[in-house]
C-alpha cells in the first residue's frame, strides 16, 4: 500500500475507505511533523536518558529496600493496566481485573483479621496457589496458539492468523499478568500472616520458640509423621531439619515467592523439593518476572515523566 498517494480532496473523512482513511492520517501526521526534526531529536535523547536513569534508579532502590521497592511494584502492576484499559476502554481487560481484584480483596482482609483464625493460612494459600494454577494454564494455552499460527495450523481450518495471534498473545498475558499480580499479593499477605503466628518476622528474629510439633507457616500441629503419608495431610522436612505441612510450605515456598525456611531462614533447593518442573516458579520464570513488572508497572511510569520532561522543555 502507498502510504504517499493523495487522497481523493472531494471525499469526506466518513466516506473514505479504511485504506484511504490510513493513508489520510499518515500524510497528516508527516505533515504536522514536518520540519521538527531537531525537536524530535531531543525528544528522543530524553526518553533515553529517562529510561536509563530509571533502570539505575529501580536496581539500586530494590538492592537497599526491598519491600518497599516490592509495595511500590505491587501497587502499580495493580493500578497502572486498569488506568490504561479504561482510557481505553478495553472494558473485558476491566472486568476481569475487577473480579480479581474483589476476591482478592477478601482473601486480604481475612489475612489481616486478628486474632487469626488457625485456617486462613491455609484458604490463603489456596486462593493463590489456583490463581497461579490457572494462570500458568491460560499462559501455556496462549503460547501454543501461537506457536499453531505461526506453523500455520490456522490456514488449515480457514482462519485468518491475525485472529489467532490475537487470541494468544491476550491469554498470554492474561496468564503472565495476573500470575505474577498474584504472586506479588500472595508474598505479601505470607509476610504478614507469618508474622502475626510469631515463628516467622520479616527482620529475622522470631518471637515464639518453634516446637517439634508444631508447623511455623500456620501454627497448628503436625498430624503426621515426617515425609510420610497420612490420612489428614502429608508433612515435609527441609534440609535444616525443620518440618512443616506440606501444603503449608508449598505454598511458603511457590505462592509466596520465598525460598528460605520460614523459621531460621535456611536456603531451600527447590529442585530438590519439586520434582515436578510447573512447581518451580523461580527456574521458570527466571528474569521473566521482573521484565514483565517492568514492561507493566514501570515503563508506563518512564514514559509518563518522559512526557513531563518534554512539556517542561516545551518539547511537544
Amino acid at each position: 500500500m502507498d502510504l504517499h498517494r493523495p487522497v481523493d480532496p472531494n471525499k469526506t473523512y466518513e466516506e473514505l475507505t479504511s485504506e484511504e482513511k490510513l493513508r489520510y492520517d499518515h500524510q497528516k501526521l508527516h505533515e504536522m511533523h514536518k520540519g521538527h526534526e531537531g525537536m524530535h531529536t531531543t525528544m528522543i535523547l530524553i526518553l533515553i536518558g529517562t529510561l536509563v536513569v530509571a533502570q539505575f534508579v529501580v536496581v539500586e532502590w530494590k538492592k537497599r529496600h526491598y519491600r518497599s521497592y516490592a509495595l511500590f511494584t505491587m501497587v502499580a502492576m495493580w493500578c497502572v493496566p486498569l488506568i490504561m484499559s479504561a482510557r481505553s476502554h478495553w472494558w473485558r481487560f476491566v472486568t476481569i481485573w475487577s473480579v480479581f481484584t474483589l476476591l482478592t480483596a477478601l482473601v486480604m482482609r481475612k489475612s489481616s483479621i486478628r486474632p487469626m483464625s488457625a485456617t486462613t493460612p491455609r484458604l490463603v494459600y489456596k486462593w493463590f496457589y489456583l490463581i497461579y494454577k490457572v494462570s500458568c494454564f491460560i499462559g501455556v494455552i496462549g503460547y501454543i496458539i501461537m506457536m499453531l499460527t505461526f506453523l500455520g495450523v490456522n490456514m488449515a481450518l480457514g482462519q485468518k492468523p491475525q485472529a489467532w495471534m490475537d487470541v494468544g498473545m491476550v491469554l498470554l498475558f492474561y496468564g503472565l499478568y495476573f500470575g505474577v499480580l498474584g504472586r506479588d499479593v500472595a508474598e505479601y499477605c505470607a509476610d504478614k500472616m507469618a508474622a502475626s503466628i510469631g515463628y516467622y518476622t520479616q527482620e529475622g528474629i522470631p518471637t515464639r520458640q518453634l516446637e517439634s510439633d508444631v508447623c511455623a507457616v500456620c501454627g497448628n500441629k503436625l498430624l503426621v509423621a515426617v515425609n510420610q503419608e497420612g490420612v489428614l495431610e502429608n508433612t515435609y522436612k527441609l534440609s535444616c531439619g525443620h518440618v512443616f505441612h506440606e501444603f503449608c510450605i508449598r505454598g511458603w515456598c511457590i505462592v509466596g515467592k520465598k525460598q528460605t525456611c520460614p523459621y531460621c531462614r535456611e536456603r531451600v533447593d527447590l529442585k530438590r523439593m519439586f520434582t515436578n518442573p510447573w512447581d518451580r516458579p523461580h527456574l521458570l520464570y527466571g528474569q521473566l518476572l521482573d521484565w514483565l513488572r517492568w514492561l507493566v508497572a514501570w515503563q508506563p511510569l518512564v514514559m509518563f515523566l518522559a512526557q513531563g520532561i518534554n512539556w517542561l522543555f516545551g518539547l511537544e
